[in-house]
């Protein structure tokens, strides 16, 4: 242990106390996990950390109580490892010792002759869940906030014997969803009932007297009262879940993201491997992984999206920001009715949409009532808050409604004139400092504000399909919006439980403009003669969360021809407007059918005769972005290249392998050949000081 080094360490104490539990003859040992900061400091284990367990379980023990239990302090169970002190370990030997300390101190968990209990009071991640995996036996509350093991979305694996315990606790199909399925589906949480239901924990309590009412249970348990017995473990399904999910993993990643093909090794160890043996390929695993180049750029995309994320650059003082007590909507259709569901559930407050016609009102009210009602059948939603929902939504088709508004965002057709005669009707009706959103994704702030009589309230409020699953928001700021505006703008974004991104009134900010530019080059290829499917499978070895079909059939190929036309307006020399692409628009067909190229599509296209390997393609693509970000960067769109990762992580969904992007064009060498320089200084996402 003395040779782990892990200087900016925040200590993790395990607390010991003794209670008295009614019905035992002896106390209870009770370690309580803390850091001594609030529930927005999650409790991690470094080596201090571990250390401060280990004694506390030595002290446990040494008392002989009726039992030991582990629980965290308010909110927070424990989130696992201290990551920020990986980059720290010197090299590959105080790697393995970092995953052998966190397997020597949670075992003395599991191997105890005196019962163990986890007591899983609020959020439980990565190291957290496997301390709890390790003990006899686990309450878990329904209040707590996340369940997860999120390792391989970071670039690494659980390594303190999450791959080896899950599996045989809960069975391989469960353990294969938490391990890598959901680390890989933008780190998806597990909800309380949920991780009860797969049998991680063996009883779900209420969160007001969580503590109270597992000291109760426990007794239970150690007096013979309560038996839990659990499922035995399907053992003759192993070897195809995991064959499956190989090439789910191939299918999708194709050797891209090291850790996930480790963590799979490692789950197929699980199965006739004794404990020691599998831990130890954990440890060994885990050392491989600590000095890639994965994790790094991993590691700089979760400081991204934990820090950065939380302190927009650029936005101003939060004090300028204006109250909301209304929200306006301008249209009904899909988006709109989105927008609606989201404001009223985070601002509680009344919204309210318009639209041409009666029916299209009702169709955009009718869309929120029905996503209400699944909310409340699925048990996402009581029946308290649908019925105030219900009642905060409405619909009109005069514009009138938004007399008394404080807020007001259109989501009508892109097109400029079009959102310009929207503001200017609605400026005769709103008050003077009523904010004025537009959810453009391509058009220019400040030319729509242009003839408004009070320009300085429109700002751009920048949505990403499917508005509640993709957390990006980028907020524009127009030549003339100020600063009260942009700080309510920050503030609703903030409300909304968005991750808001400063972008200066540039044509498409910035993710439409990235894969715009993107899917340019690929098309470009396309046109020149490559096959449709070499030019959609160039890119697989990024990784990335779809292929460009796929991502174009998700935008809309009629939405993308008209972006790519505002861009190629504005620089021609970069974007061209592929008339292939306009074919495949104006045919109204699927691109892709059950994953694979629609022939009728493809008979579309015309096309010359200079085709691209898959190779060039690539190139082309990954030197395009290049080039984009780094103009991007010139013209100040965003304050640094962290934004521009920050955008692409949150809002397209690439994935922290990449870090976003620079840091793989930099790792890669891409930035330095196209653009003469790095994206980011040495070692901020890669092992290269």
């Amino acid at each position: 242990m003395s040779a782990l080094v892990a200087p900016n360490e925040v200590v993790t104490r395990a607390l010991l106390r003794q209670v008295n539990v009614p019905g035992l003859d002896r106390p209870a040992a009770l370690i309580t996990l803390d850091n001594g900061l609030d529930h927005t400091k999650p409790n991690t284990f470094g080596p201090a950390g571990l250390a401060s367990l280990d004694e506390a379980i030595s002290a446990a023990l040494a008392a002989e109580p009726a039992f030991v239990a582990v629980t965290g302090k308010p909110y927070i169970f424990c989130v696992g490892a201290d990551i920020t002190s990986l980059p720290a370990l010197a090299d590959r030997e105080q790697a393995l010792e970092i995953g052998r300390l966190g397997h020597r101190v949670f075992a003395r968990l599991r191997d105890s002759a005196v019962p163990t209990f986890a007591f899983v009071n609020g959020a439980a991640m990565g190291g957290g869940l496997e301390l709890a995996l390790h003990c006899h036996y686990r309450t878990l509350s329904g209040g707590a906030a996340a369940l997860a093991l999120p390792e391989v979305s970071l670039g690494l694996v659980p390594g303190w014997g999450g791959t080896q315990l899950l599996p045989n606790l809960i069975g391989i199909p469960a353990a294969t969803q938490v391990i890598l399925q959901n680390p890989l589906m933008q780190n998806k949480m597990l909800k309380p009932k949920q991780a009860a239901e797969m049998g991680i924990a063996d009883v779900l309590l209420e969160p007001a007297d969580f503590l109270e009412r597992s000291l109760q249970w426990a007794a239970g348990v150690v007096r013979g009262e309560v038996t839990v017995t659990r499922p035995e473990v399907d053992r003759d399904m192993w070897a195809g879940v995991l064959y499956f999910a190989r090439q789910t993993l191939d299918a999708r990643l194709h050797g891209a993201v090291p850790a996930a093909y480790k963590a799979l090794d490692l789950l197929e160890t699980a199965k006739d491997a004794d404990f020691a043996t599998g831990t130890a390929a954990e440890d060994e695993a885990l050392a491989d992984l600590i000095f890639s180049e994965e994790l790094r750029s991993g590691l700089y995309a979760f400081d991204l999206v934990q820090r950065r994320a939380k302190r927009p650059a650029g936005a101003p003082d939060k004090g300028l920001a204006r109250p909301v007590t209304k929200v306006g909507i301008v249209g009904a259709g899909l988006m709109a009715s989105q927008l609606a569901l989201l404001f009223a559930r985070r601002l509680q407050v009344p919204v309210v949409l318009t639209d041409l016609d009666q029916s299209r009102v009702d169709k955009g009210v009718g869309y929120v009532h029905t996503q209400i009602e699944k909310a409340v059948s699925k048990g996402r939603m009581d029946k308290g808050t649908a019925a105030k929902l219900y009642g905060l939504v409405s619909g009109s088709v005069d514009k009138s409604v938004f007399a008394d508004a404080d807020f007001v965002i259109e989501a009508v057709f892109e097109d400029l004139d079009v959102k310009k005669q929207v503001w200017a009707e609605l400026e005769k009706i709103v008050a003077p400092e009523a904010v004025l959103a537009t959810n453009t994704s391509s058009l220019s702030i400040t030319a729509m504000a242009a003839e408004l009589e009070h320009p300085q309230r429109l700002v751009g409020f920048h949505f990403f399909n499917p508005v509640a699953v993709l957390p990006l928001l980028e907020i524009v700021r127009g030549e003339r919006t100020d600063d009260a505006t942009l700080a309510t703008a920050f503030a609703v974004g903030k409300q909304l439980k968005k991750s808001s991104v400063l972008v200066s009134d540039a044509p498409a900010f910035v993710v439409n403009r990235l894969l715009t530019r993107f899917l340019g080059t690929v098309f470009a290829a396309v046109d020149a003669g490559t096959p449709l499917d070499v030019a959609d499978s160039a890119l697989d070895p990024l990784g990335l969360p779809m292929r460009p079909l796929a991502l174009l059939q998700l935008v809309g190929p009629a939405v993308a021809y008209h972006v790519g036309g505002t861009l190629h307006a504005a620089y021609p020399d970069r974007f061209d407007v592929s008339e292939n692409l306009r074919r495949i628009a104006d045919s109204g067909q699927p691109i892709v059918v059950e994953d694979r190229i629609n022939d009728e599509v493809a008979k579309l296209l015309v096309v010359g005769d200079q085709p691209l390997t898959a190779e060039q393609v690539r190139q082309n693509a990954l030197d395009a972005l290049a080039q984009e970000i780094r103009l991007m960067l010139d013209e100040g769109v965003v304050a640094e290249a962290q934004d521009i990762d920050l955008c692409m992580i949150l809002g397209a969904g690439w994935p922290f392998h990449l870090g976003g992007i620079t840091p793989y064009l930099d790792r890669t060498g891409t930035s330095e050949r196209v653009t003469g320089r790095r994206f980011l200084p040495p070692g901020a996402a890669s092992l290269r000081a």
